[in-house]
């Protein structure tokens, strides 16, 4: 299983995106927190917002036989 998050997700104009095999949301709001800290100031990572990314983390299933 991935998880995945991509900042056009929220409607922003940007095309960072992240990738996580972990089955632990925690590596990619990790992942999300750098990104926000580095290129959007203007967001403010509070509870709110923090549960409003998350609910954007899409899942896909892969198997072996194509990645």
């Amino acid at each position: 299983m991935t998880k995945s998050i991509s900042c056009n997700f929220t409607g922003k104009d940007c095309s960072w995106s992240a990738e996580s095999t972990r089955n632990d949301d925690e590596e990619l709001m990790s992942m999300v927190r750098e990104h926000v800290l580095a290129e959007h100031k203007e967001v403010e990572l509070n509870p709110e917002n923090i549960e409003n990314i998350k609910s954007l983390i899409k899942v896909t299933k892969r198997f072996w036989w194509w990645g």
